[in-house]
């Protein structure tokens, strides 16, 4: 039946804010734009006449992130609330936690927790911390 992923979407109210951070904060690429507008008896959203721009952004042979601005309807905020049915949020793999955290916090990321590490018995490490992009979409970081 399914065969794998293909990508996540997250509708955002500035799109070029939320590109430039995927981009150029967190070293994404950006691989297509699309100008989507619905016909009137709407597609494959359900939103008749809608309009809006599509921004996929991530690795090259990888996972891809489509960044969702709608002008019609307009994008609505949306409540912070980790604990709240729906919210979702993006995990990326790193080399080393701490370099991360600390570059990330130097460019004004908001981090949600400082980098637990644990020692696992075989004497590797295992590096997790919670962080919110620009609009507060949750996104997560493991070594």
């Amino acid at each position: 039946m399914v065969s794998g992923f293909n990508h996540t979407g997250i509708v955002v109210s500035d799109l070029e804010k939320m590109v430039r951070f995927y981009c150029d904060d967190l070293g994404l690429s950006e691989f297509n734009r699309v100008e989507s507008n619905a016909p009137p008896e709407g597609n494959h959203t359900g939103i008749a006449g809608s309009r809006r721009t599509l921004v996929f952004v991530g690795f090259k042979d990888g996972y891809r992130i489509e960044l969702v601005k709608y002008h019609e309807p307009e994008s609505v905020e949306r409540d912070n609330n980790m604990t709240r049915v729906g919210t979702n949020h993006i995990c990326f793999n790193v080399e080393n936690i701490e370099k991360t955290h600390h570059d990330l916090s130097a460019k004004g990321i908001e981090f949600v927790t400082n980098p637990i590490i644990r020692q696992n018995e075989d004497g590797s490490r295992h590096g997790i911390v919670y962080a919110r992009d620009p609009e507060g979409n949750w996104l997560e970081f493991i070594e």
